[in-house]
């Protein structure tokens, strides 16, 4: 089975996974006809809509990719559901655990598979760095360190906190996902932020650093920021040894380093194998590597480290 796939936005984003995946997308929509027409012109996509629900009606899209704001997520996940559609939410999938627990609830009873979109999940850095982790290469894992920090104007929908922008969601859900991945499931939290204060902001959290403590006594730490140079940091520390991946969330580089020691990775772009990935669990009707259990555990660490 050949997944059909569309796209509900003309985001930002959705640019770079069109142009990852050539001839993957069959449709777009937007809420401006004349954009979404322009848009799939560029990208060479065949069709396009002025509304959402325009393709969600559509019979010819099996599966939809949403990169809407975070805020809008969760309403448009289980709208595509209920109209029939399987869907990749792009992350953070959710603003609370609550809300993603929902979309999974929609999945279930329309017989459809949900999936979140952490694309650097499907590397094969990260593959690698999970099986040396596991074979002891660094000896017992006792710390994560883990930064993502970028710098973009006031005014630009990261930073607006109504939508589901700011540091934590938008680049602290990388960090968190790697932490999770790595170590399990955070035992205890304790974050600080500053607050957006530029002409016009909402209140969104512009800069936020956090200590977290995980099982066996591993700690991790990250920081994330709107209005910082481009930073993208894993460190891996173990009682023998450190992992350090350069460019963990891209994946643009072709090797990680161990203990100073550069080992060969392949670079693939982590976004062609996040659809390849999700396109098969849909065609071969298997569970998705990235379900359930994860997304609902991924909202739940994200909102317990707002509410520290």
């Amino acid at each position: 089975m050949t997944v059909r796939w569309g796209i509900l936005s003309t985001a930002g984003i959705g640019r770079v996974v069109a142009a990852a995946n050539p001839g993957l997308f069959t449709a777009i929509a937007g809420r401006d006809a004349a954009r979404a027409a322009a848009w799939a012109a560029e990208l060479g996509v065949p069709r396009s809509f002025g509304s959402y629900d325009e393709l969600l009606a559509d019979d010819e899209v099996d599966a939809v990719y949403i990169p809407l704001p975070v805020a809008m997520h969760t309403e448009w996940t289980i709208r595509a559901l209920r109209a029939g559609k399987h869907v990749l939410c792009e992350k953070p999938f959710a603003m609370t655990a609550a809300d993603a627990a929902a979309c999974f609830d929609a999945a279930e009873a329309a017989g459809k598979l949900c999936i979140e979109g952490l694309m650097w999940r499907h590397h094969p850095h990260t593959a690698l760095a999970r099986r040396l982790v596991a074979e002891g290469v660094i000896g017992r894992l006792a710390l994560i360190r883990t930064a993502l920090t970028v710098d973009v104007p006031p005014g630009d929908i990261r930073r607006t906190g109504k939508l589901g922008g700011g540091a934590l969601l938008d680049l602290g859900c990388y960090c968190v996902s790697a932490i999770r991945l790595f170590g399990g499931e955070p035992v205890s939290f304790s974050a600080a932020r500053v607050i957006d204060t530029a002409p016009g902001a909402d209140g969104g959290d512009l800069r936020m650093a956090a200590t977290m403590v995980l099982p066996d006594d591993v700690l991790a730490q990250f920081d994330v920021a709107l209005d910082f140079p481009r930073r993208d940091e894993l460190e891996l520390i173990g009682t023998g040894g450190r992992i350090t991946i350069p460019d963990p969330w891209i994946c643009s580089e072709d090797y990680l380093e161990v203990n100073g020691e550069r080992l060969p990775v392949s670079r693939t772009d982590p976004y062609r194998l996040e659809f390849e990935n999700a396109s098969r669990s849909i065609s071969e009707g298997v569970a998705p590597s990235i379900g359930r259990e994860d997304a609902v555990a991924q909202a739940g660490v994200l909102e317990a480290l707002r509410a520290s």
